[in-house]
């Protein structure tokens, strides 16, 4: 493991434009749970199968029950940055990390500095009524009951892209430009099991490809190094210098 972390220190040494792209295992040390784990969501007992209470179709027949989902599980607000998120904020500070694309919808990377963030499944941070387009805070959504409404008594709905939903179209182009684009592609906590957001990485065109997962994914087989550990843990021991 140190010689492969070793190998990583010098591959970011040697780079101008890093991307990372990475999933619920980012924001696992900040103890906000996974999906597919043994202990995700997709393995715990509700009255539906969490797939379908994050499915538009589900939300629009039964919003009550989502927010009841929703508040209980997916709002992670006492939840801070780790080590993970720390670390790519500061490479990006130094100049060699060019964009966060994330799965993740909890804000984590923003809170630990990072700028440039593109967030393919949304954000629990915004929230917008959907007759009049009003915003709202996430501790509108948080504290409110039932199905929050809108002052115009519209539906506030988060935004984040459910299941049966596109992803931004802005979102999407400017992760694809930057992976296309990025001389190292750091891919970190996912199993590279949901689409389309997996399928990016497919457009990057640069030499070397990191994996750090704590279990093995797909992609194990194509990447150049391979790192099967925390994130957090693998980051946290490298140093920071400025190109």
């Amino acid at each position: 493991m140190d010689e492969k972390i070793e190998t990583l220190q010098q591959w970011i040494d040697a780079s101008r434009a890093i991307v990372f792209f990475g999933g619920a295992g980012v924001s696992t040390e900040s103890g906000i749970p996974d999906f597919r784990s043994v202990d995700g969501l997709y393995h715990q007992k509700y009255d539906y199968p969490p797939e379908e209470i994050l499915s538009r179709t589900f939300f629009d027949a039964s919003p009550e029950e989502f927010y009841r989902f929703y508040r209980d599980k997916m709002l992670c607000l006492e939840a801070r940055p780790n080590a993970a998120h720390r670390k790519l904020a500061q490479l990006e500070e130094a100049g060699r990390l060019r964009s966060v694309v994330t799965q993740n919808i909890d804000g984590l990377h923003q809170a630990a500095g990072s700028r440039r963030v593109w967030e393919l499944h949304g954000s629990v941070h915004r929230n917008h009524c959907m007759r009049c387009g009003k915003p709202y805070p996430v501790e509108f959504i948080r504290d409110s009951a039932g199905v929050p409404r809108c002052s115009c008594g519209g539906i506030v709905k988060p935004d984040v892209v459910l299941y049966e939903e596109s992803l931004d179209s802005r979102v999407l182009e400017g992760a694809l430009a930057d992976i296309q684009s990025a001389d190292l592609l750091i891919v970190g906590g996912t199993s590279l099991a949901v689409y389309p957001a997996a399928s990016l990485i497919r457009y990057y065109r640069g030499e070397r490809v990191v994996l750090l997962n704590k279990s093995a994914t797909p992609y194990d087989s194509r990447a150049d190094l391979v790192l099967h550990a925390p994130i957090g843990q693998v980051l946290d021991r490298i140093r920071v210098s400025e190109p």
